[in-house]
């Protein structure tokens, strides 16, 4: 019998689990929307409303923020995604009583047949999705002055 089990383990240790549940955090709130597995998804999903509830509470009890404030920076170490929780995900949802992480399932992966899902911000906003990731280009002056010290 499986009493007093609260969460799966995903087949990792403790300390991967927790660091691999605060990059997909960070990831979500930066995105807005991620792509994961389904059983990481749902166990992202509590993971991620409590933060939001933590940020809603510094918003409603002033005195109390700062403490919210460093639980969920220790939560998801990543300062500025903490910050967003607290000025524009706290702000979005006041009203919303909870459910904030709505999951989808998104079929079979193709290498191993895990069962997909995508995770997304219950009223996110579209133009999150992809900001700030991959390569970054460069302007063309740092490409002028790259060439000319290769050429002189």
């Amino acid at each position: 019998m499986k009493h007093r089990i609260k969460q799966r383990k995903l087949n990792r240790t403790t300390s991967h689990r927790k660091a691999m549940l605060a990059n997909m955090s960070a990831s979500l709130v930066k995105h807005e929307q991620i792509k994961t597995t389904l059983p990481k998804a749902k166990e992202l999903r509590p993971y991620v409303e409590k933060l939001i509830t933590m940020g809603k509470q510094a918003a409603a009890n002033p005195e109390k923020a700062l403490s919210k404030r460093r639980q969920v920076i220790s939560k998801m170490r990543d300062e500025e995604q903490a910050k967003k929780i607290f000025d524009v995900l706290a702000e979005r949802y006041a009203d919303r009583p909870g459910g904030y992480v709505r999951i989808l399932k998104a079929g079979f992966r193709y290498g191993d047949a895990a069962p997909m899902a995508i995770v997304e911000f219950v009223d996110r906003d579209v133009d999150a999705k992809g900001l700030d990731s991959g390569p970054v280009d460069f302007d063309d002056e740092y490409d002028e002055a790259v060439s000319e010290q290769a050429a002189g």
